[in-house]
């Protein structure tokens, strides 16, 4: 597994900032959504049947961008 670290500074001693700038920063990476997902187990038609759902909504909202411009 590919690990990327994330970095957040802390300004003037903003710790409450710089905690919402890490928990979305983890949010946009995917992160908690790996976590939740590794929690339980899921069988192998589950597993395959989620990935292509999901390749289906990353094509429709790419249509739908590229339908903007």
């Amino acid at each position: 597994m590919f690990l990327k670290s994330i970095n957040v500074h802390v300004i003037d001693n903003d710790v409450e900032r710089a905690m919402k700038i890490l928990k979305k920063k983890i949010q946009n990476d995917g992160l908690f959504k790996r976590l939740k997902l590794k929690k339980y187990h899921e069988k192998p038609c589950q597993h395959r049947r989620r990935k292509n759902r999901e390749a289906l909504r990353r094509q429709r909202i790419a249509q739908s961008r590229s339908k903007r411009r």
